[in-house]
C-alpha cells in the first residue's frame, strides 16, 4: 500500500524495522521473530540496506520473502552510496515487479574500510538526488510511483553541527518528492517535538514518525549509542539504570518502561507513527505494543 494511504491525520501508525541476516541460523530465527510480530499487525516493516550496499542482495531477498510469504507491508532502505543511475533504476525495477509500493531513500554511510569516503563523486551525493530519481521513475504500476521515506534527525544529523543547515538539507528531501520523514532514534521527547516544530517553521508538512529503541541491556544501549552517532541518553533513564545495580532483568524493565513511555507520550502528542526498532528481536517489541494496548489478537 502506498504510504500516503498508509498514513492518514489522526490515526498513527505502528511499524517495526529489520535488519537481512548473513547467516542461515540467524535467517530463520529472524522468520521466527517475524511470524511472531506478525501477529501485531503493524502498519509496515522496514528493512535495512547495509553500509556501500553491502547487503543489497540479503535485503532484497528479505524484502520477497516478506511480501510474498507474509502479511506484511516491506518498505525497503536504498542508499545513494557507491551506485550509479542504471543501478538503482534496475532495483527498483525489481521491487516494482515485486509490488513494493514505497522506499526509504537516505544517502547512507561509506563502506567501513573507507572512513575517508568522498560522497561529492557518487552519482547520488545526497539522499535528495536519490529521492529525486525514485521520484522520477516510471516503471512502477501505481500512477503516483513509488512512496518515498527519508530520514530526520531530532538530535543533530552527525555530520552537520548546523542545524540550520541540516533543516536545509532537509527540505531539500521533502521538495524533492518525499512523502514523510522516519526519525533516528532519540530519548528524550523534547528533542522530537523541537525537531517537529522547526520542521513547520521550515515549511515542512510531511508526516513525522518518531524512531524508538528500548533499552533491553547495557551492552545494547553501548550500541545505540554507536549507531545513533552519539545519542543523548537523558538523566532519568541513566538514574534508573543506575539504581538497578547491572542486573539484568531490571535494566531490561527499566528500559521497556522508559520505551513504553515514551511511545505514550509521543501518541498522546499527535505523532503520526511510532516505528521501533527490533534488532531482529521480537519480546521488546511485542511487550511494548501490549503496555500501549496496540498488540492485537492475530487475525
Amino acid at each position: 500500500m502506498h504510504i500516503r494511504d498508509i498514513l492518514q491525520p489522526g490515526k498513527p501508525t505502528v511499524s517495526f524495522e529489520f535488519f537481512p541476516p548473513k547467516t542461515a541460523e540467524s535467517q530463520e530465527q529472524l522468520y521466527t521473530t517475524i511470524r511472531d510480530l506478525e501477529k501485531i499487525h503493524p502498519n509496515f516493516v522496514s528493512v535495512t540496506y547495509g553500509a556501500g550496499g553491502s547487503t543489497r542482495e540479503l535485503t532484497h531477498d528479505l524484502v520477497l520473502r516478506l511480501k510474498t510469504t507474509t502479511t506484511l507491508d516491506p518498505i525497503p532502505h536504498l542508499t545513494c552510496v557507491g551506485h550509479n543511475e542504471s543501478e538503482i533504476a534496475a532495483i527498483l525495477e525489481r521491487y516494482a515487479q515485486a509490488g513494493v509500493s514505497n522506499i526509504l531513500a537516505l544517502r547512507g554511510d561509506p563502506p567501513r574500510d573507507q572512513p575517508d569516503y568522498d560522497h561529492s563523486r557518487d552519482t547520488f551525493p545526497q539522499a535528495a538526488a536519490l529521492v529525486r530519481f525514485i521520484k522520477n521513475f516510471r516503471g512502477h504500476p501505481d500512477p503516483r510511483g513509488f512512496g518515498i521515506g527519508v530520514a530526520g534527525f531530532p538530535e543533530g544529523h552527525p555530520a552537520t553541527p548546523n542545524r540550520l543547515l541540516e533543516m536545509d538539507h532537509l527540505k531539500a528531501k521533502i521538495d524533492a518528492g518525499a512523502d514523510y520523514i522516519c526519525t533516528q532514534l532519540f530519548f528524550d521527547n523534547h528533542d522530537f517535538y523541537d525537531f517537529r516544530d522547526r520542521c513547520a517553521i521550515a515549511g515542512i508538512t510531511a508526516p513525522i514518525i518518531a524512531g524508538i529503541m528500548p533499552v533491553t541491556s547495557l551492552s545494547s544501549m553501548k550500541r545505540m549509542a554507536e549507531l545513533a552517532g552519539g545519542s543523548r541518553f537523558p538523566a532519568k533513564l541513566l538514574k534508573a539504570l543506575q539504581r538497578a545495580n547491572g542486573a539484568p532483568d531490571a535494566v531490561r524493565e527499566i528500559g521497556l518502561h522508559y520505551a513504553t513511555e515514551q511511545c505514550a507520550d509521543l501518541l498522546d502528542n499527535g505523532v503520526a507513527g511510532i516505528h521501533l526498532y527490533t534488532l531482529n528481536q521480537s519480546t521488546a517489541t511485542r511487550d511494548i505494543c501490549q503496555r500501549l494496548g496496540i498488540a492485537r489478537a492475530e487475525a
